[in-house]
């Protein structure tokens, strides 16, 4: 007898064991990661589809009370430079050397085409099937996606814009050429080469309407021999021309144009957007 009773209680002693064992294996509970929404609109000034990336800051959404400023990024595809940028930007609002913004990337189609200017350079033209699409491009950022972006989030008037490699010299084309539509401008590494560095040589042709609209500028530039040269030259003249420019220009030459977006985007939110000290 007694030894049916320690029989009996190892019986119940593994089922119970079975009982634990099988509610510690219950199945993960898998959701997706969100960080914010993906749009695809239809765009009339480049006669094709866009995806649109959108990041939001902590505890904000399209239902927010808070309205915030925007920061628009070309190459804001997910496997581009959107998700990067939106790191620097999460980091820079929670340890408070930023002020927070919504992030709005724009997907690449055809890169080369809208982001540069018309050329008169042959050998620019062989970068691509098609270049210089910009005018429309900033037609699409104007009359297209700022509206959508002011009508479906809660947002200020305040705007950026940042950019680096070609979409820095869609940055600097737009700084001279439509000042007001952007009060912070982000170039990092732009390739002011293009068109035989037309907008370096012609800054006092545009100065006087940006020096009007007073927007700010953060040049960023690193080890690339050309690009830096280029954007000393442009600073330097940009100043000449205005003194009174909001003009910052950093030279990081531990950067390569491979590495230099990251560090660049960084430093510009602390220069530029940092919050307002009391």
């Amino acid at each position: 007898m007694e030894r049916w009773l320690g029989v009996r209680q190892w019986l119940v002693f593994i089922l119970l064991l079975g009982c634990v064992s099988d509610g510690s294996a219950a199945p993960p509970v898998i959701a997706p990661l969100s960080i914010g929404e993906s749009i695809t609109m239809w765009s009339q000034a480049l006669g094709e589809e866009r995806r649109i990336n959108v990041y939001f800051p902590y505890d904000y959404s399209p239902a927010s009370k808070t309205a915030l400023p925007v920061i628009y990024m070309p190459d804001g595809g997910l496997q581009e430079d959107f998700v990067h940028v939106a790191g620097v930007l999460q980091v820079s609002i929670g340890n408070q050397t930023s002020r927070p913004f919504l992030l709005v990337g724009i997907e690449n189609t055809q890169r080369r085409r809208d982001l540069t200017g018309p050329t008169e350079i042959a050998a620019d033209r062989e970068i691509a099937p098609e270049v210089g699409g910009s005018a429309a491009y900033r037609r699409f950022l104007k009359k297209e996606l700022i509206p959508l972006i002011s009508d479906r989030y809660p947002v200020t008037d305040e705007r950026a814009i940042i950019g680096e490699s070609l979409a820095g010299l869609f940055v600097v084309e737009t700084y001279l050429l439509e000042p007001g539509l952007f009060q912070h401008y982000f170039a990092i590494d732009p390739s002011l080469w293009w068109n035989g560095a037309n907008y370096v040589d012609r800054i006092d042709q545009f100065i006087d309407s940006v020096d009007h609209a007073h927007p700010d500028i953060f040049l960023a530039t690193s080890s690339q021999p050309e690009i830096r040269a280029l954007t000393r030259r442009f600073a330097a003249r940009a100043r000449q021309f205005q003194p009174s420019l909001n003009l910052v220009h950093v030279e990081l030459p531990q950067e390569s144009h491979a590495t230099i977006y990251h560090p660049a985007a960084l430093i510009g939110l602390r220069r530029m957007l940092a919050p307002a000290i009391d």
